[in-house]
């Protein structure tokens, strides 16, 4: 099983970027996608979900501007940023599991698979 994210780079305030998440030895579809992000010298924080069905659920600091989708054909998670800020920048890291329900999406330790993670940057 490999997630492997990518899409991240260094872009101005109020700016927009779309992560992926394409998996390989799972099928994304029956799966709970998480999103995640850590900055430098701060813990793995909850930024959004994608589940089995479509529905999303999302962290409220990135609510109304981050929006996660899949492309089952694709097996690919997308995680659409914009109105980017400063305080964004971090790394972020796609992560599935395949149990998971409403009360443990926010939880990284539930998650059984994680990819690498992918650099945002948000400069001012």
């Amino acid at each position: 099983v490999q997630l492997q994210a990518s899409g991240g780079g260094s872009v101005q305030t109020g700016d927009s970027l779309r992560l992926s998440c394409a998996a390989s030895g799972l099928s994304l579809s029956r799966y709970t996608i998480g999103w995640f992000r850590q900055a430098p010298g701060k813990r793995r924080e909850f930024v959004a979900a994608i589940f089995r069905g479509s529905s999303t659920i999302y962290a409220d600091s990135v609510k109304g501007r981050f929006t996660a989708s899949k492309d089952n054909a694709k097996n690919t998670v997308y995680l659409q940023m914009s109105s980017l800020k400063p305080e964004d920048s971090a790394e972020y890291y796609c992560a599935a599991d395949a149990s998971l329900i409403l009360s443990s999406v926010r939880t990284d330790n539930y998650y059984d698979y994680w990819g690498q993670g992918t650099q945002v940057t948000v400069s001012s």
